[in-house]
C-alpha cells in the first residue's frame, strides 16, 4: 500500500455521507447507565492492574483472566479458557460469547498480558486525581475494562438479547506464543465468523481511530569471521572479522533499505566477539572477546514493520541480497520470523469508522478520523483483518505505554465506555 493510495482512503473517510442522527431515548439511558459505573469501573481497573500479568507470568495472566471471566459470566456470557501447549510457555486466552440473530456479529479484541514481568519494579496502581499510574493500566487492561462495562450497561438495560458478540482477550499479545498457527488459531476462527471486529488497544484521543496497522516481523543476522591475532586483520589470510562484516551489513541496511513509506526496521540487540551466547527467552546474552583477537562471531536481533505483505517481502529480499555480499574471510546469514500481519486500510474499515464517527458526533464528542499507521504498533486485530472489517484504538487514553511512567486518563475513561456502548448498540440493531 503506497502513500498515495492510503492518503486517498484517509481523505475519502472524511466525506462519507451519513444521515445526521440524535441520540434516542434508549441511547440516553445507555449513557446514564454507563455514568453510574464510573467509580466501579475504576475500582475494577485497579484490581486487575494490581495483578501482575507479564506475558511470561502464566499464573498471573490466568488470574487476570479469571477475574474478567467471573465478570462476564455475571452478565450472561458463556466463558471458556483456551490453554496453550506447555512447551509454548504461554498461559492461554479468555474467550466469552453470546449468540443471537440480531444485527452484526461482533468480535471485540483485547489482551490480558502486559510487558511488565514479575521482576519489574513497576507493579502497583496509583491514582493521582484524574490520572492513574500502573503497569498495563492503559495497554491494555483499561481497554478490557471499556469492553466489559460497555457490555455490562447494555446487559443491565436488556439490550444484549438475541445479539451475537464474542470477546477475545489473548494472554500473549505483548510476546506472542509460537507457532502462530496455534497461538492465534482461535482468534482467526472467531474473525472468520464475525462481521465486524473492534480492537480496544489504547486510544489516541476522541478524534482518531485506527483503520490500518503495520505488521511486525523479526529478523536475525549472524556473521562469522576467522579467529586470529588482531595484528593480522585485513590481510588475505585473516580477513575482516565478524564485527566488521556485521557493521557493513547494518550500514547497508540503513543506506539502501531505509526510506520507503511506512517501512521501519530496528536492530534491537548486538553481540560480537570470540564467543557469543544469546538467550531468546530473556532477550539477553553474554559475550567474550579481546581487543587483540579478531572477532569470530556477531549476532543481531531486530524487528521489521510494514504496511503490506508485498512491502514485507520486498524488504526481506533487499536484506538478503545485502547479507550475501561478504567481506574477505567472512560469511553471514539472515533469517526472518513472522509475528503480526499488516492490517491494510480498506473500504470496509472506513465504513465501520463512519459508524463510530456518527456516534461520536451525536454524543457531542466531535468527528473521528483515521490515525496514522506510523504512530501505531502491531496488534491482534491484524490477525483477523483479512477476514472481517474492523477498527482499533477504542480503548482508554493515557501516556507512557511500555514504560514505568504508564498512565491512564480516568477522566476520559467513562466517556469512552459510553461511546463504545452506543457503537455496539447501533451495530447490533
Amino acid at each position: 500500500m503506497n502513500k498515495t493510495v492510503l492518503s486517498l482512503l484517509l481523505i475519502g473517510s472524511l466525506s462519507i455521507p451519513l444521515q445526521s442522527q440524535k441520540l434516542s431515548k434508549i441511547e440516553r439511558k445507555i449513557i446514564d447507565k454507563v455514568q453510574s459505573y464510573d467509580e466501579e469501573s475504576i475500582t475494577f481497573l485497579e484490581k486487575v492492574v494490581n495483578i501482575n500479568s507479564g506475558s511470561l507470568n502464566l499464573e498471573g495472566v490466568r488470574e487476570v483472566g479469571s477475574v474478567f471471566s467471573d465478570a462476564f459470566d455475571s452478565i450472561g456470557f458463556e466463558t471458556r479458557w483456551i490453554d496453550m501447549p506447555e512447551e509454548m510457555n504461554r498461559a492461554g486466552h479468555l474467550f466469552v460469547s453470546i449468540t443471537g440473530k440480531k444485527g452484526k456479529k461482533l468480535l471485540l479484541i483485547g489482551h490480558l498480558d502486559t510487558v511488565f514481568e514479575e521482576n519489574s519494579p513497576f507493579q502497583r496502581f496509583e491514582r493521582r486525581d484524574s490520572i492513574a499510574y500502573g503497569p498495563g493500566a492503559n495497554d491494555m487492561k483499561g481497554g478490557n475494562v471499556v469492553v466489559l462495562y460497555a457490555l455490562k450497561a447494555l446487559y443491565d438495560l436488556n439490550l444484549l438479547k438475541n445479539t451475537s458478540i464474542t470477546v477475545a482477550f489473548t494472554g500473549d499479545e505483548e510476546s506472542t506464543g509460537k507457532p502462530l498457527s496455534i497461538s492465534r488459531k482461535d482468534l482467526i476462527e472467531a474473525g472468520k465468523e464475525a462481521d465486524i471486529a473492534l480492537g480496544y488497544e489504547n486510544a489516541s484521543g476522541f478524534d482518531h481511530a485506527t483503520i490500518a496497522r503495520r505488521g511486525a516481523s523479526g529478523w536475525r543476522v549472524e556473521t562469522q569471521g576467522k579467529r586470529a591475532h588482531s595484528s593480522g586483520i585485513f590481510n588475505e589470510r585473516v580477513g575482516a572479522g565478524a564485527i566488521f562484516e556485521m557493521s557493513r551489513i547494518l550500514n547497508a541496511f540503513y543506506e539502501e533499505v531505509r526510506g520507503e513509506e511506512y517501512l521501519t526496521f530496528n536492530p534491537g540487540t548486538l553481540l560480537g566477539g570470540t564467543f557469543v551466547d544469546y538467550d531468546k527467552q530473556t532477550s539477553s546474552g553474554t559475550v567474550f572477546g579481546k581487543t587483540n583477537v579478531v572477532a569470530q562471531k556477531a549476532v543481531v536481533n531486530g524487528g521489521l514493520r510494514f504496511i503490506s505483505e508485498e512491502q514485507k517481502e520486498t524488504t526481506r529480499a533487499k536484506m538478503r541480497e545485502i547479507v550475501a555480499k561478504n567481506l574477505p574471510q567472512t560469511s553471514a546469514s539472515i533469517r526472518f520470523t513472522d509475528s503480526y500481519p499488516a492490517m491494510g486500510p480498506t473500504g470496509g474499515n472506513l465504513a465501520v469508522l463512519a459508524k463510530l464517527d456518527q456516534v461520536s458526533k451525536d454524543m457531542g464528542q466531535g468527528g473521528v478520523a483515521p490515525y496514522d499507521p506510523l504512530k501505531r504498533g502491531a496488534a491482534d486485530i491484524s490477525f483477523v483483518a483479512d477476514y472481517t472489517d474492523g477498527i482499533d484504538g477504542l480503548g482508554t487514553m493515557g501516556s507512557g505505554a511500555h514504560t514505568p511512567q504508564e498512565t491512564v486518563n480516568l477522566k476520559t475513561m467513562n466517556a469512552l465506555i459510553q461511546r463504545s456502548a452506543l457503537l455496539i448498540y447501533r451495530l447490533t440493531r
